[in-house]
């Protein structure tokens, strides 16, 4: 379906109310740097950041491949759909009321987010009533276990809105439908209640129940969870897929977790409901819980967003079931554990206790101490190899070193790859210090017999520095020499002209962007010079700063909208809207920089002046007009001579450095 064209006020609100930051980390995983974040950069292959995202400006920036612009331009690159989709989505999450020149259009999407408002109520009124129900005769029982079996204060089971879902078959229905004529549709949409298995009539979902409310991160409710208390399967239900509710996206508690996790720099990951609020109600609040399925990459990353060190702690329950778990949540990110981009430890709390029954017996302050201790997921990983092995057993040991090579061959830091194949040793050496060499050479020549088969296929990996050493004492593998990141072409000198230009015309419009004070400075140096932007996206970009500087007093803001047009041109000069640390340090001497550059734009004109006369000095026919000949000459000569001068006002300065 072709998308309507947008009232130009939908997509200016919708630019003023996303949030960059919040969109670009479910794709990007973002560590604070100052007052910028920074993470890899997903349009291009690399190993180091160069990604920036900056909160304040509400864009992106990356000084790898130059892709830029505001969280629409993201999205639309990103996900490869088109403009109009990706403002209609955003104005859908961040509730923006739509303005189309197609009515019919405008219903439709009016109709969907006012669909969500009223699944919001719903689920708040169910939230409610199930609340109301934990304090009726009837809910006496699930009370009496909160008090007794989860030993819950009254002040926890407010702050998590614990209720109950009575045992008749249609109580919530006649509740939402019958009394607050709530259409039963909907109430089926916020998953509270089913059609009956004939299709004639519903029922309530949840029955018996003691009810578990699920939030989103604004503290808005979307869904339940529901615990038996007696003998039905399953124990736990919770609610089914809604328009509000996706399992694989919502870490329970989060809403509540956020503050904690940003002050401890510590996120802690549970298995099930009641781990979390038992930790929550012994004063460890830096706690969520995965809902019964394995810790998924799009939860990761909604924790990276509050932990400035990226600390992500997984305490799955010690039993089979939950290190299978927690496998599965290391297989989820183990690429962002290997990169670094999170600080992954697993515990195992003592005598296979879960994380509800520890904090019951153990304390909190004993919960406290055995998560600073947490391994590291890699050590954990190693002693998940060696859980059931004797090493004395050929056959075992065999089996233990192919493993611990499998997951060393994935590590690229070269500390980390140091560290653990000299580890692995002294494990596999049972405590015999002279075999302890000969089985790290042995780990090691597996790993580089490992990287040369890789590097066979595609020669572009990143080899980490110990295993590349050794390729190269082996002659097993000639590196290749670096190539500029642009393929196929030829990296120009300094200063060759197109880079004098380029570095010039570029130093004078990140200037006028970020430091008002010289803006009618550089102003009247290009005057009174009489100098022109000459490349096409620079000239394009300062014909725009002319014609909104005197509308708009935030003109970067205002900047976001050529994107949009000019999406081509714009991704030439995204670099110009943020400052790096040289650029910051150029701001500093900022007035001899001016003259700089456009003694650089003056010296690139007077070089094409002077290959124009002379070209056309060579071609006239002397016999035909003499005096034009004449003119040529004085004209390549005195450009010539204007080149020599400018040469000697920049020969000590920044463009010939």
């Amino acid at each position: 379906m072709q998308i309507p064209r947008l009232h130009p006020d939908t997509i200016e609100e919708v630019k003023q109310r996303v949030d960059i930051v919040e969109v670009i980390s479910e794709h990007v995983v973002l560590r604070k740097r100052g007052k910028e974040y920074v993470g890899l950069c997903p349009f291009h292959e690399e190993k180091s950041p160069s990604f920036t995202v900056s909160p304040t400006k509400q864009m992106y920036y990356c000084f790898g491949c130059q892709a830029g612009g505001n969280a629409i331009t993201f999205l639309k690159e990103h996900s490869k759909r088109s403009f109009g989709e990706v403002v209609l989505d955003l104005a859908r999450r961040y509730q923006v009321p739509v303005q189309m020149l197609e009515a019919e259009q405008r219903e439709e999407l009016q109709r969907q987010i006012t669909l969500r408002e009223q699944l919001y109520e719903i689920l708040a009124v169910g939230a409610s009533f199930f609340q109301h129900a934990l304090r009726q005769p009837q809910g006496e029982a699930a009370l009496e276990y909160l008090y007794s079996k989860r030993q819950l204060s009254e002040e926890t089971i407010q702050k998590f809105q614990l209720g109950y879902a009575p045992a008749g078959w249609e109580i919530l229905y006649g509740y939402l439908v019958v009394q607050k004529s709530y259409p039963a549709q909907l109430v089926e949409q916020a998953g509270l209640i089913k059609l009956r298995d004939g299709g004639s009539g519903y029922i309530d979902r949840f029955r018996d129940r003691l009810m578990i409310p699920i939030h989103d991160s604004q503290g808005r409710v979307i869904a339940f969870g529901g615990r038996t208390l007696g003998d039905d399967q399953p124990k736990y239900l919770n609610s089914p897929e809604t328009e509000l509710f996706n399992k694989g996206k919502i870490l329970f508690a989060l809403d509540k977790a956020r503050e904690a996790i940003g002050k401890q720099d510590r996120a802690v990951v549970v298995e099930g409901y009641f781990d979390a609020i038992a930790l929550h109600s012994h004063g460890i609040e830096n706690v969520v819980a995965s809902l019964g399925t394995a810790l998924g990459l799009d939860q990761v990353k909604q924790l990276l967003r509050y932990t400035e060190s990226k600390q992500i702690v997984l305490n799955f329950d010690a039993d089979a079931a939950g290190t299978k778990a927690a496998q599965r949540a290391i297989g989820e990110i183990a690429n962002l554990a290997y990169q670094g981009q999170v600080n992954l430890r697993v515990l195992n709390l003592p005598d296979g206790k879960d994380a509800d029954e520890f904090i019951l017996k153990g304390g909190a302050e004993k919960y406290r101490e055995l998560l600073l201790d947490a391994p590291l997921w890699l050590d954990w990983q190693i002693q998940q190899i060696l859980v059931g092995k004797n090493l004395k057993q050929a056959d075992q040991f065999q089996q233990v070193t192919a493993e611990m090579v499998k997951l060393l061959n994935n590590i690229t830091n070269d500390d980390q790859i140091t560290y653990y194949i000299n580890h692995c040793g002294e494990i596999l050496s049972q405590g015999d210090s002279r075999r302890v060499g000969l089985l790290t050479d042995n780990l090691l020549n597996k790993i580089v017999r490992h990287w040369e088969e890789l590097l066979n296929q595609d020669n572009s990996l990143k080899v980490p520095l110990l295993v590349n050493n050794l390729l190269k004492q082996n002659k097993r593998f000639k590196t290749r020499p670096s190539v500029n990141r642009n393929k196929g072409q030829k990296e120009l000198p300094v200063t060759s002209e197109s880079t004098l230009l380029e570095r010039a015309e570029a130093l004078l419009l990140r200037f006028y962007l970020h430091c008002p004070e010289y803006r009618q400075l550089i102003s009247d140096t290009l005057e009174e010079q009489d100098l022109l932007f000459s490349l096409p996206h620079h000239r394009l970009l300062w014909l725009r700063i002319s014609s909104l500087q005197e509308t708009s007093p935030d003109l970067l803001s205002a900047l976001q909208n050529l994107y949009v047009d000019f999406p081509e041109e714009m991704a030439q000069v995204s670099g110009l809207f943020y400052l790096d640390e040289n650029a910051e340090l150029d701001i500093l001497r900022a007035p001899e920089l001016i003259k700089a550059g456009a003694a650089c734009m003056e010296r690139v004109m007077c070089e094409n002046l002077y290959r124009h006369f002379l070209e056309l000095w060579k071609n006239l026919d002397s016999s035909l007009d003499l005096n034009k000949r004449q003119y040529y000459c004085q004209e390549f000569y005195r450009a010539k001579q204007r080149i020599k001068e400018l040469d000697q006002q920049l020969q000590f300065l920044y463009f010939y450095r």
